[in-house]
């Protein structure tokens, strides 16, 4: 009981160091100043109605601030706190998820998803042929199964399984690579494997263990009023309007979506990346092997073209930029993360050990992945702190 205690204690201490802002330097002060003062443009323009942004340098937070309102019609302000709908930035969530049970020997990423989702042994291309060779966990998690259409579950992941598996497949498994529902698929094979309903796994094995209280595919009555709401571009030029999408529905009968259900904090994303950039540790416990990281963070995807920006490659649910460019061009090569539908983004720099992590919530604009403001925050980050 007093060893369970102290390794607690040593994890506790090791997570507050990425979530409590470190006594910054004037000048490291004056680049946070310049980062806030950027989105507060943006804020100005009726671009966002809001931003929460966190920097963190070799296992610290270095900046965090909040600027704007979380809802403009009330107007509460944004606090560090507020919680986002992360969107697709779920789906290197689900991916570690599964590269525990990788670790623990239950799935391999060669397995074929019918040994799991049975339905999947009779997939067929939209002309009604068989697939050239069966679908593998290694190609939903690179999205290049053949999968396409929307990403939403219906019913359930069982339910969602068996839905996907009849749903006429776009391209033979390994062909190319396209955005795809392929991580829902990876939930449900979860379920499979684990015993376990996907977001009690997911709560058991990585938030708690983490510490990340406030992310949920179901904000309870003390998140609700800390949940941002989502905007797109008022009827009135330089106007924001209040928006409705399935991914920020916070019903609780809602099904949990792996591939962008998720609700979040920018601290709360700290610590699972900060995990991540630390091999997959956090304290002195081991969330998911190194080799697992490695993996899941290096290219996956050959010469494939890939992704929303330009200069991309993909590891297994990540995205990986291979050739800074535009909005990366201020990142590593090799840095690593994922966005997500309403703009949100979090990246990893393992060459310079920093997190950088934009929490906005808008629709509508165009190109999430490719957003000045997304390109202005790593560029001031990089050039300050």
């Amino acid at each position: 009981m007093k060893l369970l205690l102290a390794r607690k204690v040593l994890l506790t201490i090791a997570l507050a160091a990425c979530v409590w802002p470190q006594p910054l330097s004037a000048q490291k002060k004056e680049a946070g100043a310049e980062i806030s003062q950027r989105m507060q443009s943006f804020v100005e323009a009726s671009q966002i109605s809001g931003a929460v942004t966190l920097v963190a340098r070799e296992g610290k937070t270095v900046y965090l601030s909040a600027v704007g309102q979380r809802n403009v019609e009330s107007k509460n302000e944004m606090q560090n706190d507020t919680i986002f709908a992360i969107a697709s930035m779920t789906k290197p969530v689900t991916a570690t998820a599964l590269m525990i049970l990788v670790d623990e020997g239950k799935v391999r990423l060669d397995d074929p998803v019918a040994k799991y989702i049975p339905e999947f042994k009779n997939a067929k291309l939209k002309g009604g042929d068989a697939p050239r060779r069966e679908i593998t966990l290694f190609d939903c998690l690179t999205h290049t199964a053949g999968l396409v259409g929307d990403q939403q579950c219906v019913k359930s992941l069982e339910a969602t399984g068996k839905m996907l598996a009849e749903r006429p497949l776009g391209f033979h498994p390994g062909e190319r690579w396209q955005y795809s529902p392929g991580l829902n698929v990876i939930g449900r094979v979860i379920e499979v494997a684990s015993g376990q309903k996907y977001e009690t796994f997911l709560k058991e094995r990585i938030f708690d263990p983490l510490g990340m209280k406030d992310t949920t595919f179901h904000p309870d009555a003390e998140q609700q009023p800390r949940v941002v709401t989502l905007y797109r571009p008022g009827k009135e030029k330089g106007s924001l309007q209040a928006a409705t999408h399935w991914i920020n529905d916070i019903s609780a009968d809602k099904v949990p979506n792996p591939s962008g259900g998720l609700f979040s904090t920018a601290a709360d994303m700290a610590r699972f990346y900060q995990m991540i950039l630390d091999g997959g540790k956090a304290g002195d416990e081991q969330i998911v092997s190194r080799l697992a990281v490695e993996k899941m963070t290096t290219r996956q995807t050959g010469d494939l073209k890939t992704g929303f920006t330009p200069g991309n490659c993909w590891g297994l649910g990540w995205c990986v930029v291979r050739q800074p460019q535009g909005v990366t061009k201020s990142l590593s090569p090799g840095t690593f993360g994922h966005g997500g539908a309403f703009g949100t983004q979090g990246w990893v720099d393992p060459e310079r050990k920093m997190i950088f992590v934009l929490m906005i919530q808008r629709t509508g604009f165009g190109n999430s992945d490719g957003s000045s403001i997304r390109g202005d925050f790593h560029r001031l980050a990089v050039e300050g702190l």
